[in-house]
């Protein structure tokens, strides 16, 4: 859809974080058309995954929950671009729908918030940890079995209020999404990736738009990133290949350094206490093999009941 100012519109979640990442696209669209930002329209579509807040998404459907109805707006012509967190895109979009690329990656790490441990290991025994994420609680529970793991629904500021109340003992956030809301404060430990790897796609921000949408495509690649393609690339084959959802923990990062890339992926059992980890690396120019070659080697090492058979 093109609004009446000329500008295409752009969809998105209503959470203040989907907001903000909006916000930064629209800011480099506008700059790419010449026009001051608030003639990019924002239009704001509350999904699936926006209305359950009683129970895992793992429970409803995995993932897709929050991208849905954005891609219906898309088919039906009502927005000519969504604006995505790369981690809740499912690993295959609707035909007629294609990733026209990705804003510059910003901090892959997650982040302990905590009322007194500095780090996961200085958490008490028994200690209750909230999350939503099951990778975020399987890797909890693979490092500290001996704490208690919840669910944990809402936004960032409905979390953070959880463990500023002492609901729970602590939670874990994506660095870059507190960064985006202005937040990084609330952060007590930033969690170095070699004991803590975040989901597929972490930090990235997705534009979807439709395959058909030439002149679109061929302007938002002024301002999306090559690099962190790549690095997706390879982290959605490796997810490809084990079909993964939000009922699976799995977690992955490729880093992309000139015409190299390196790549680190996990399978984990949801409670921790098993898993498959693999690493790649070769050239840029081998992306999509490595990511997929990756998965086939976890596939081949697992346990069936790691891969739930």
């Amino acid at each position: 859809m093109i609004a009446s100012t000329g500008a295409p519109v752009i969809g998105t979640r209503g959470s203040p974080l989907a907001l903000a990442q909006a916000r930064q696209v629209q800011a480099l669209l506008a700059g790419a058309l010449g026009c001051p930002a608030e003639a990019v329209a924002l239009s704001v579509i509350k999904t699936t995954g926006d209305m359950i807040q009683d129970r895992a998404l793992s429970e409803a459907g995995g993932k897709g929950l929050f991208t849905k109805e954005l891609d219906s707006a898309l088919l039906d012509g009502r927005i000519a671009l969504a604006v995505h967190s790369a981690k809740d895109l499912p690993t295959v979009l609707p035909k007629g729908l294609v990733i026209a690329g990705f804003l510059a990656r910003e901090d892959v790490r997650d982040v302990l918030i905590s009322r007194g441990a500095r780090s996961i290991a200085e958490l008490p025994r028994g200690a209750v940890v909230g999350s939503a994420s099951l990778r975020r609680q399987a890797q909890v529970r693979r490092l500290r079995p001996d704490v208690s793991v919840t669910l944990l629904r809402g936004n960032v500021g409905t979390r953070l209020a959880k463990v500023e109340s002492g609901e729970i003992d602590a939670t874990l956030l994506a660095l870059a999404g507190l960064r985006r809301l202005g937040l990084a404060d609330k952060a007590t430990a930033v969690l170095d990736t070699e004991d803590f790897l975040p989901a597929i796609g972490q930090g990235a921000i997705a534009i979807v738009t439709r395959a058909d949408d030439l002149a679109l495509r061929e302007m938002l690649m002024r301002f999306t990133d090559p690099a962190t393609g790549v690095a997706l690339e390879v982290e959605r084959a490796f997810l490809r290949v084990l079909d993964g959802s939000c009922r699976t923990p799995i977690a992955g990062l490729a880093r992309v350094q000139g015409a190299s890339l390196s790549f680190r992926g996990m399978l984990l059992a949801p409670d921790g206490s098993d898993w498959v980890a693999v690493e790649r690396s070769g050239p840029v120019a081998e992306a999509l093999g490595l990511g997929e070659d990756a998965g086939r080697e976890v596939v081949a090492r697992a346990r069936p009941a790691l891969l739930g058979k």
